[in-house]
């Protein structure tokens, strides 16, 4: 028989730190805040405490998503962690979450593919599901910590960035929830964004910290204007044609969460209405990989989420570029 793999829960975290555009400013020691607004649709973020670290917020997220679904941690068996902000260079970030967790008989995992992470990571999850019969339950989160890693000096990314966390349970039902998904990547810009100490490419020796200064996000070259006009299409499209379906079936759309403005510019290239999707990057800044985890549950939260019977899409990109679209029909009670 085949096995029908379903989301049945959400769960999202934000630190208690609210840090708002004129704080920003402070810290910059320089006004963006208007064009942040108008040109990209920030208006406040969120930090972590600094006792906090990437893995303390996908814990929370995961207690939530895991009391919805009324299951225990002891109830999983796989746990796989979306982030480039990890906990360590090594071990896993995973590995912590399932011991502060206490999801004691899971296996984990790390996925690592920047902002486009989290939409892999669900992809991996409903594939392992499809596929192996003794597994029941998988925990999907995603962790970003990026407020560690600003430079604060740097105009173009100090004003975007923040921290939180988004996770999903998923299960086997008696109804068909994963339709189909794509990933593209086109690797010539793996190193236009990015954290490039501190890995072995760049290691943190004297020397390296000297010239280039402790590992930070930073952009070294731009993208294309157009590549989110010429590529998300074409990803969304390749998610929904493996289900038979059109644009105008979706009817929630979750993208990355980094500019209103490409946001609303998409809904129109794809002739949607602006309800069908939501965003949250207005109210707590560019949360990187699991941004669209939580978009879909700040929107459950507030009563616009989708309802049974829903098919959702989500479409994410990040540094690389790597980009990944998941194609669902909402089951979840």
């Amino acid at each position: 028989m085949p096995r029908n793999v379903q989301i049945l829960s959400t769960g999202s975290y934000v630190p208690e730190r609210v840090v708002t555009n004129a704080e920003i400013d402070s810290l910059m020691g320089e006004s963006t805040s208007q064009w942040l607004i108008e040109n990209v649709g920030i208006r406040e973020r969120r930090w972590m405490s600094p006792d906090q670290t990437t893995s303390d917020l996908i814990v929370e997220a995961a207690k939530k998503a895991l009391v919805r679904a009324g299951l225990s941690a002891g109830d999983l068996d796989l746990v796989i962690v979306s982030t480039d902000t990890p906990d360590y260079l090594s071990p896993s970030t995973s590995i912590v979450v399932q011991y502060k967790l206490g999801a004691d008989k899971a296996g984990c995992y790390d996925v690592n593919s920047a902002c486009a992470g989290w939409v892999t990571a669900l992809d991996q999850g409903a594939r392992y599901l499809l596929t192996e019969s003794t597994m029941k339950y998988i925990l999907v989160a995603g962790g970003y910590g990026m407020s560690r890693f600003i430079d604060l000096k740097d105009k173009k990314t100090a004003n975007l960035f923040a921290d939180g966390a988004g996770a999903v349970v998923l299960g086997i039902g008696e109804e068909q929830g994963f339709l189909g998904s794509q990933l593209l990547a086109v690797g010539s810009f793996h190193d236009a964004l990015g954290i490039y100490t501190g890995g072995a490419f760049r290691p943190c020796t004297p020397e390296n910290l000297s010239q280039f200064g402790a590992p930070k996000v930073e952009f070294v070259k731009k993208f294309p204007k157009t590549f989110n006009t010429e590529y998300w299409p074409r990803l969304m499209q390749g998610a929904l044609d493996k289900a038979g379906l059109t644009f105008d079936d979706v009817d929630h759309y979750f993208f990355t969460q980094l500019n209103l403005r490409t946001i609303e510019a998409m809904m129109q290239l794809l002739k949607q209405p602006i309800e069908k999707t939501h965003w949250i990057m207005d109210k707590w800044g560019y949360t990187g990989s699991p941004c669209v985890a939580m978009a879909l549950d700040d929107a459950i939260n507030q009563g616009k989420g989708p309802k049974t019977g829903d098919v959702i899409l989500f479409c994410a990109s990040g540094g690389g570029i790597t980009m990944a679209s998941s194609a669902w029909k909402w089951t979840a009670k």
